[in-house]
């Protein structure tokens, strides 16, 4: 009974599988073909290239572009949108003449053609990687610092693709990313991120002073941004000295002056003065007062 059930499964899944490929030969779905990769740098034409055999009078070509939304490229033997002015077919593939950043992302073509099973349909995937030069990086340079503290220069780019790696200049002269092998006239405490564009100076020196540019590359080209001075003078302890003295100074002079206005009774003749004007305008007051009852009763 084991044996014979056994038999019968196997026959059940050999008609399933018999099943399921007549399905596929009669309409004529294919499996996808190797995902293609091409890279291009802006401004730059490209080919998007469509592996079908060949091309006959009745197939049938449609390339989407893929994403959150699929838009059209090719349609009824035509370019869409903006391909229109910059692109024309070759065959089956697409030659874009001046590939931008936007054009970056994922195509499909479709192809479909008649054939004794029915109408066959072949599908093939491209994605397109644009690479960018960097823009001007934006540099971030403090006009002045205080000798001993802590200072960071930044440095960014936000267009380049592939990332840029960044290098800061001192007076037109490259920084070491090891400050230890760097020149004797530049202080070896600094720390430069060539990944993030930040150049940090742990305690900052007079030598550091002088004109900082930065440089952002990668594999398409490089841009710097215009230099900017860094101005770095110690902290002048003598003169906050003096400062305090001269403060200590003045506060004396004034406390003097008020304890010599009190002893020579100053204040309390104006405080007289104060009172001896009230009590006459009290007693102005008091006479009208007077004469207006006066001016009543009769």
């Amino acid at each position: 009974m084991a044996r014979r059930s056994r038999h019968r499964l196997l026959l059940l899944l050999l008609r399933y599988l018999v099943v399921a490929l007549g399905y596929h030969k009669a309409y004529g779905f294919s499996a996808p073909k190797d995902h293609q990769v091409v890279t291009a740098i802006e401004y730059q034409e490209v080919i998007l290239a469509c592996k079908y055999p060949k091309k006959t009078i009745s197939s049938r070509l449609e390339w989407k572009k893929l994403g959150r939304s699929v838009s059209l490229v090719y349609y009824q033997q035509a370019l869409q949108g903006d391909f229109k002015d910059r692109a024309e077919m070759i065959d089956f593939s697409i030659r874009i003449k001046n590939v931008t950043r936007t054009d970056a992302g994922k195509y499909r073509c479709e192809v479909s053609a008649p054939s004794e099973q029915g109408q066959n349909l072949e599908e093939d995937t491209v994605t397109l990687e644009v690479l960018v030069a960097p823009a001007v990086p934006s540099c971030e340079v403090p006009n002045s610092a205080l000798s001993g503290t802590v200072v960071e220069l930044r440095c960014q780019d936000k267009e380049g693709n592939p990332a840029p790696e960044y290098t800061w200049f001192k007076d037109g002269v490259p920084l070491s990313e090891n400050p230890k092998l760097g020149s004797q006239s530049t202080n070896s405490s600094y720390t430069m991120n060539t990944k993030s564009g930040t150049l940090q100076f742990n305690t900052v020196s007079k030598l550091d002073s002088g004109e900082y540019s930065c440089e952002a590359r990668n594999s398409v080209g490089h841009r710097m941004c215009p230099g900017k001075r860094m101005q770095v003078d110690d902290l002048n302890i003598s003169g906050i000295i003096a400062a305090a003295v001269v403060v200590a100074l003045v506060i004396s002079v004034c406390g003097l002056g008020v304890c010599y206005a009190q002893r020579k009774g100053y204040f309390s003749k104006e405080t007289s003065f104060q009172k001896s004007s009230s009590a006459s305008k009290a007693t102005t007051m008091s006479e009208n007062d007077f004469k207006h009852t006066k001016s009543f009763i009769i």
